[in-house]
């Protein structure tokens, strides 16, 4: 199964996300409420998704799970193609919850309700 749709896969089920390519180009894209919680790049390898601080981003680059992620806030890493299913899923869920927290109490509630897995 390709990167793309093992990443479609997953944040396609997470409650209100939505995809676009808000550059063209073949860029993916996921949002919540407007905001985005992960990009993949038309060209370059990978999924950039938010970490919950620049100390986080930091430690898991350090630990090689993933790099800095290019066009990005420090927070953010960048997650390789190689990336296991249950990691990819971890980071992706994360980033989506730091975001979704982030929208107004309105935008929140205006969302889906969110199962934990």
């Amino acid at each position: 199964m390709s990167f793309r749709r093992r990443v479609d896969m997953i944040c396609g089920d997470l409650p209100g996300a939505e995809k676009s390519d808000p550059w063209g180009g073949g860029h993916d894209a996921w949002k919540v409420g407007g905001k985005m919680f992960a990009c993949i790049g038309s060209s370059a390898p990978g999924i950039s998704v938010k970490t919950p601080d620049i100390e986080t981003a930091t430690m898991l680059i350090e630990a090689g799970v993933g790099n800095k992620a290019p066009y990005f806030h420090r927070s953010w890493i960048n997650l390789p193609e190689k990336t296991e299913d249950g990691e990819l899923r971890h980071r992706l869920c994360t980033s989506y919850d730091i975001v979704r927290a982030s929208l107004t109490k309105k935008a929140q509630a205006a969302l889906p309700a969110r199962e934990e897995a």
